[in-house]
């Protein structure tokens, strides 16, 4: 592997940290003590949304037991920036590994979660790689969106030229979810500079023809055909509606917290009773504490607008080329030759449990695939920046 070069345009990078005005903190506790609450029909669990005296208790930890000036802290370990790219401000995490030739890793978070998804895999990870964890554009400290357009290609061509920006010509990527699609976007645009690309709850939709399934296969898209016909509603208002919802998202913090707590509930391993039992309720709490203090809810519900309203979003692509790692937990729905269709698929793990966020349910797991994926590639020498 080449040695790491000096990075240029660090004059065009401004360092970041996270400091939330007291009187935010303040107005915060303010708006969670005069809650208005609504009522619920008893005995329907999670079946109909969140239920009111699991929601209580949520809140009344934020209000009382959870520590945003700690969550801030574990924050500002990590070396922030900030620099403008495309009109719009982009905000990430920047940690050298401490040997000079690691690979450049860029972490791609989904939503909910934002970069809060990867903090317990940011050590361990950062003794391999160089890492670059950026926050998409309208999502936590990158700021509300300045414009229209921010479908997934030119979300990925920005990180590109992040990464150009950073001196780093040859990385590899991580991400699940909507990061995994900006993992596989990347390897479309600049498949020249990319390692691998290493996902997680990544979405292979099954082509039309096929009749014939394993059990297995079968399962999966059980959980794909629950979620499409049962699970789909929050897409369906973000993606027509964006600025309505954000309204409410915006004002109520137990509205934005019931949003963002029913997806960890459904995403993560179903052998949770509750989300706090995939990870703690620190983590879930520092995820929207960040979407409350940067006001950036309807920006992340225009992102889902951006996908719905682009033609090219759902339309054919092409075949991946870039050797690709596929990480699934028990219940992800991705079929292997359907993956194989879409990536080079060169690595295939499936975990005997697990949600979407790996990172934060099973750090230890991801970042040993990610370890072992990546040094099957770098061997040759062709990792170089």
């Amino acid at each position: 592997m080449l040695p790491c070069r000096a990075l240029p345009n660090l004059v065009d990078m401004k360092p970041f940290s996270v400091n939330i005005a007291q009187n935010d903190l303040d107005d915060l506790h303010e708006r969670l003590r005069r809650t208005r609450w609504t009522r619920e029909i008893a005995g329907q669990g999670w079946s109909r949304g969140v239920p009111l005296d699991y929601l209580k208790g949520l809140a009344d930890y934020w209000l009382n037991d959870f520590d945003w000036r700690a969550a801030e802290a574990e924050y500002n370990k990590h070396p922030q920036f900030v620099t403008e790219i495309d009109g719009q401000n982009i905000h990430f995490f920047h940690i050298r590994s401490s040997s000079e030739d690691a690979l450049p890793l860029l972490l791609l978070h989904d939503n909910p979660g934002g970069v809060i998804g990867f903090l317990d895999v940011l050590e361990p990870l950062s003794r391999h790689f160089h890492l670059v964890v950026p926050s998409c554009p309208g999502v936590g400290f990158s700021g509300y969106l300045t414009s229209p357009g921010w479908t997934v290609p030119r979300t990925a061509a920005a990180f590109a030229e992040l990464m150009s920006r950073l001196g780093y010509e040859r990385y590899g990527t991580q991400g699940g979810g909507g990061g995994a699609n900006l993992g596989l976007e990347l390897a479309r645009q600049v498949p020249e500079r990319l390692v691998g690309v290493h996902v997680n709850a990544y979405v292979a939709f099954p082509s039309p023809e096929e009749t014939e399934f394993t059990a297995d296969e079968q399962r999966r898209l059980g959980i794909m055909q629950t979620f499409m016909q049962d699970g789909l509603g929050f897409n369906q208002i973000m993606s027509t509606r964006p600025q309505t919802i954000s309204y409410g998202l915006t004002d109520s913090p137990v509205a934005q917290l019931a949003w963002i707590v029913e997806k960890f509930k459904e995403w993560t391993d179903s052998a949770a009773e509750l989300p706090e039992d995939a990870f703690t309720r620190d983590r879930i709490l520092t995820d929207v504490s960040v979407m409350w203090f940067t006001a950036t809810a309807g920006s992340v519900a225009n992102l889902y607008y951006e996908v719905r309203h682009d033609p090219g979003a759902y339309a054919p692509k092409p075949r991946v080329t870039v050797p690709t790692g596929a990480l699934l937990a028990r219940e992800d729905v991705t079929i292997r030759r359907f993956a194989e269709r879409d990536a080079n698929i060169v690595r295939w793990t499936e975990l005997a449990g697990g949600g979407a966020y790996l990172a934060l349910e099973s750090p230890g797991l991801l970042v040993e695939d990610v370890r072992a994926f990546y040094a099957t590639l770098t061997t040759t020498g062709d990792a170089g920046q």
